[in-house]
């Protein structure tokens, strides 16, 4: 556990009924003009959009729809949205979708200058400073970016997917509406949903791990393991999704004060060259992961047993606690029916050499791993899923 840690989150947190509204009060009391609205296609022919959008018009300000990002989007292609953002000349930014519009945002935030951009910030994402402030609305309740300082991006010629971290991005403002994750179809939903599980349970055990993400990542496991199965297979479970959507917060919030581990380390290959959905491919590893690093997290393991059983159960070691918590993640993914093989996505055996070379260039997260992943390591672990 680290001996010095610190938390960044964003100035103001608005959820529970209604909490769209806050948009409306928010722009009215900052004077903003004009607005620049970052979301996807798949969030307006939902009829998602509709709720931000009203609640802009609201405020009385001018605005301007950005939706031309692609699903796991290149940093050309965010680069491309940003270039629209800078035309548009907004003094706000509203972004509400997932992880990647929320990051396209996020980046579109400190890329007001033409000194620099997403292909620079991935050598040197530190040069960055926030120009414009930000309205963060999550449309899952999984990636946890609403709160992180980190935009994920493909890079192509890597076949990689890289994070950009700049304390920059965090946002300003965040509005956590279930509303907006009512109808969230379940396969997103699912695996969104073990995105943010991955989220806590990886900062939990990372080798950064320390009170302030112990705080947030055994309150939103918690959370999480007790209500993802009833929040993906109820549209009217409010409740649940409510609950869902905080944890995803907190899993957020794990991330910036520890950091994720190998599940996420080993996963960015599989987006970045396969373009395999980033909570699917977390989900592919969670299993094998937690397996390989049960050695050296069983105490761990053992911790999040006694926070989140709340039944009478019957496990009294450590080690049977360890494996019931293991048990009850790899069942999740199961009854989630959320892929767990790369046949799945007609990745050949053929290819295991290439994606354990991108794997342990993920370097920033392996470190974070209580556990050594060695190549041969890796090698193993995508055996597993292959």
């Amino acid at each position: 556990m680290l001996k010095t840690y610190n938390i960044k989150m964003p100035h103001a947190v608005y959820g529970g009924e209604n909490a769209m509204e806050s948009v409306t009060t928010i722009l009215k009391n900052r004077k903003v003009n004009r607005v620049a609205m970052f979301t996807d296609k798949g969030i307006e022919e939902s009829g998602l959009f509709s709720l931000p959008e009203e609640a802009v018009k609201a405020a009385g300000a001018h605005y301007y729809v950005l939706d031309e990002l692609p699903p796991e989007p290149t940093y050309t292609a965010v680069q491309k949205l940003v270039d629209q953002f800078k035309a548009s000349k907004a003094d706000m930014i509203v972004a509400c979708g997932g992880g990647s519009v929320m990051d396209a945002a996020k980046l579109a935030s400190i890329l007001v200058t033409d000194e620099y951009g997403v292909k620079e910030l991935l050598d040197d994402p530190g040069r960055a400073q926030k120009c414009v402030p930000i309205i963060l609305i999550p449309t899952t309740a999984g990636t946890g970016a609403e709160v992180t300082p980190n935009a994920i991006v493909a890079v192509p010629e890597k076949e990689l997917k890289v994070g950009i971290v700049n304390e920059n991005m965090i946002a300003d403002y965040v509005i956590l509406d279930a509303r907006m994750i009512k109808n969230v179809p379940r396969k997103i939903a699912a695996a969104t949903g073990v995105d943010a599980l991955a989220h806590c349970i990886e900062c939990f055990t990372s080798n950064k791990a320390n009170p302030f993400s112990d705080l947030y990542a055994l309150e939103g496991l918690d959370l999480i393991l007790n209500n993802i199965m009833e929040a993906c297979n109820n549209s009217e479970a409010m409740e649940a999704k409510n609950r869902m959507q905080i944890a995803a917060y907190y899993g957020g919030l794990a991330i910036t004060a520890s950091g994720t581990t190998a599940v996420h380390a080993l996963s960015y290959p599989l987006g970045g060259k396969y373009h395999i959905p980033h909570g699917v491919s977390n989900a592919m590893l969670l299993a094998p992961v937690m397996g390989f690093n049960e050695p050296v997290c069983r105490e761990k393991f053992a911790a999040v047993y006694d926070r989140c059983v709340h039944t009478q159960g019957n496990c009294q070691t450590a080690e049977e606690k360890s494996a019931y918590l293991l048990a009850w993640m790899e069942n999740i993914v199961k009854e989630l029916e959320i892929p767990t093989s790369l046949k799945e996505f007609g990745v050949p055996a053929e290819d295991l050499d290439g994606l354990v070379e991108a794997g342990m260039q993920v370097t920033r997260l392996l470190v974070n791993n209580m556990r050594e992943v060695t190549p041969a390591d890796a090698r193993s672990l995508y055996e597993k899923i292959i």
